[in-house]
């Protein structure tokens, strides 16, 4: 039998795979603070991922100065057509007195948070928690490997971030001044939809063929590692489902198992919720009149609706519910299952929907139902 899976799924794609701008800030950030103690910059550099994956970066810039050192890694995105894709990412380590731990600044072209809703607080640079337990991790291998301390101001700038910045979404979602320094994997999943899709039929086809019922479609990494746990399902029985929705439920449609269970963040499975099958931001936006909507229905009031409405991301929606104990996670799972079902059109599949935060915290979770929206053993 094929082997099958999200591994078997990014192989099959036939593209290659590039580094976020998480992992080459990690790299230059290596670089720099071994430079800082040793004098001398290691060229390439090479890391861990959270994965396991050690790879080699070449450096573009290396510079140093009294208490400091900069390196500057060319970002390289695979076969994504991602807009950082050849951006240089800089990461200047300027020595701090002992006990100081390790603080994140944001350089040129590196944004900072102004608005609530996102996983980092007001005021913070857009550098994400994983990007930074990844520099924490390294600047603590480099510390204990040439007898440094630890304490260090990281500083992350990107050359031209700024402009860059202006073609995502980080403007619209209270990210000013420049990029954020992302990544939950250190590898940029290279972006096709047709080599995509033909790599989720496949996982669907492995599935079957080994004789399983129960798969899960999963938004990412974090939900991968989710529904693992809270199933135990084997690996083939996960298909990379992405952005593409549809794509799972049209196949399955086709070709059935006799349970799916839809695992992803939050804010993507509202687009689900709210009938987008194509969950990718260039194509579908969380809708926060609609999450008021279902919220009104279990509960929240006029004003807690209209803050709603007015929140700055899908998550920010979700705390606001949570404090009101208005259980919209649960709501969105429900009504996302639901128009999973609708697309399925009556084939003989149960559907679950798990959504989660950007942690992998289960938020919502629907009851298991088959077709005709009838309720179904777990």
């Amino acid at each position: 039998m094929s082997a099958g899976g999200r591994a078997a799924q990014l192989k099959h794609t036939g593209l290659r795979p590039g580094w976020t701008t998480g992992a080459c800030a990690t790299a230059a950030t290596t670089a720099a603070y071994t430079a800082l103690l040793t004098g001398e910059f290691p060229d390439p550099v090479t890391i861990t991922l959270p994965k396991g994956q050690t790879p080699a970066f070449a450096l573009a810039v290396e510079a140093t100065g009294p208490d400091s050192a900069t390196a500057g890694v060319v970002k390289d995105a695979g076969d994504d057509p991602d807009v950082t894709h050849g951006a240089l990412i800089r990461s200047t380590v300027r020595l701090l007195p002992p006990g100081s731990g390790v603080v994140f600044r944001a350089g040129p072209g590196v944004g900072t948070v102004t608005l609530p809703g996102l996983p980092l607080d007001v005021g913070e640079p857009a550098i994400n928690p994983v990007p930074r337990q990844m520099m924490r991790e390294h600047v603590a291998e480099v510390a204990a490997a040439h007898g440094g301390t630890g304490d260090v101001e990281i500083t992350v700038s990107v050359d031209n971030g700024a402009e860059i910045a202006r073609s995502t979404w980080n403007p619209r979602i209270g990210i000013l001044g420049g990029l954020s320094i992302l990544g939950t994997t250190g590898v940029v999943v290279p972006y096709s939809c047709s080599a995509w899709i033909d790599s989720i039929r496949r996982g669907v086809d492995v599935a079957r063929a080994g004789g399983l019922t129960h798969v899960a479609g999963c938004t990412g990494s974090t939900s991968e590692r989710t529904v693992t746990e809270l199933y135990d399902l084997p690996e083939i029985a996960l298909l990379d489902m992405g952005d593409f929705a549809g794509a799972v439920l049209k196949y399955v449609r086709r070709h059935p198992v006799d349970r799916l269970t839809i695992c992803g963040g939050f804010a993507k499975l509202s687009k689900l919720a709210a009938g987008h099958l194509d969950l990718h931001s260039a194509r579908s936006q969380v809708d926060k009149p609609f999450l008021a909507a279902l919220a009104r229905t279990g509960g929240a009031s006029d004003a807690l609706a209209a803050q709603i409405s007015a929140a700055n991301t899908g998550l920010a929606a979700l705390r606001l519910c949570e404090a009101a104990a208005v259980p919209l996670g649960d709501l969105v799972a429900t009504r996302a299952r639901d128009e999973a079902l609708t697309v399925l059109r009556g084939a003989p599949v149960a559907v679950d929907v798990v959504c989660i935060d950007r942690a992998g915290t289960v938020v919502g979770r629907s009851e298991v139902a088959g077709p005709g929206g009838s309720a179904a053993g777990a």
